[in-house]
């Protein structure tokens, strides 16, 4: 048999039978003598039998309530604690966010972001992943993630894709090279003839450059993981490169120079992407809010 007793109806028993007195126990719950009477005898018709024995003089707990008294304390405890720790969660004192990023965000433009997130709420747990967009996706579609940027859409796989910003490219080259000493856009035909140091083909900045040059290609001289790691070989003079201009924090170096490229599609679309069956935590949802209001500068205009 179910029974359907209410944290008021328990609150009212533990009352009464701490005070043995049904005046004073009303007044601890704030309630007429009346309500309060009548919140014992609903409890006790729920439960089925007498938990306080009345007289005149006295109220005494029955055995059946001496033996619900305990349990009745407990039970108050444990909802106590569950409200407590949802009005934390609201209040974004408790939580976790977990978030995917690509590598040139999470490098560059989220940790400032991160940090004064942390500063406001030092309490919330922080999970950030900086992995490629394929990964970005399957972390938000398994839970690992509450939301990612990522330069794929993929609102057909259970996600809901907003736009986040549109990142432009960059030739980056030593000083010493001759289209360095070049004014003005240049266009990514140009390079050819050129060794190019590349990320690699998985990679959403290589797709989006052999996209915009299709069906010619660069002369690759190196293909490598990290921009870090390009950034070092186009200092010294292997090459030059072709990077979103997020990343450019990476090329900050005496030695290198960066001109704007320019072709026919070559523009990177980052996007929010989020379980379209879901809602975002109190704790997420405080950073979602955060970092949609700081978005990068390069946007797009549509």
């Amino acid at each position: 048999m179910q029974i359907n007793m209410s944290t008021r109806e328990l609150r009212a028993f533990v009352a009464l039978a701490e005070l043995r007195n049904f005046t004073r126990a009303a007044e601890r719950c704030h309630l007429s003598q009346p309500a309060f009477s009548a919140l014992i005898r609903s409890l006790e018709e729920h439960i089925g039998g007498r938990l306080f024995d009345r007289t005149t003089r006295q109220v005494e707990l029955t055995v059946e309530g001496a033996g619900f008294l305990e349990a009745a304390q407990r039970l108050l405890r444990e909802a106590d604690t569950a409200v407590a720790d949802v009005r934390d969660h609201v209040a974004r004192r408790r939580g976790r966010v977990a978030i995917a990023a690509l590598p040139s965000l999470a490098a560059g433009w989220l940790p400032p972001l991160l940090a004064r997130y942390h500063a406001r709420y030092p309490d919330i747990e922080l999970d950030v992943a900086d992995v490629l967009s394929d990964d970005c996706i399957a972390r938000v579609q398994t839970g690992r993630a509450d939301f990612a940027l990522a330069s794929t859409q993929a609102s057909a796989n259970g996600l809901r894709a907003e736009r986040f910003c549109a990142d432009s490219f960059h030739l980056v080259c030593r000083d010493d090279h001759p289209l360095a000493a070049q004014t003005g856009h240049l266009k990514l035909s140009e390079l050819s003839g050129w060794p190019v140091i590349q990320l690699a083909r998985s990679s959403s900045v290589r797709q989006h450059v052999d996209a915009a040059l299709h069906p010619r290609r660069l002369s690759s001289f190196l293909e490598l993981e990290q921009l870090s790691t390009v950034a070092a070989m186009v200092r010294e003079g292997l090459g030059v490169s072709v990077v979103p201009t997020l990343t450019l924090f990476h090329f900050d170096h005496p030695r290198l120079r960066a001109r704007p490229v320019v072709a026919a599609g070559l523009k990177r679309q980052v996007y929010l992407l989020r379980r379209a069956d879901r809602a975002l935590s109190s704790a997420a949802q405080g950073l979602y809010e955060l970092l949609m209001a700081q978005r990068p500068g390069f946007r797009s205009a549509a």
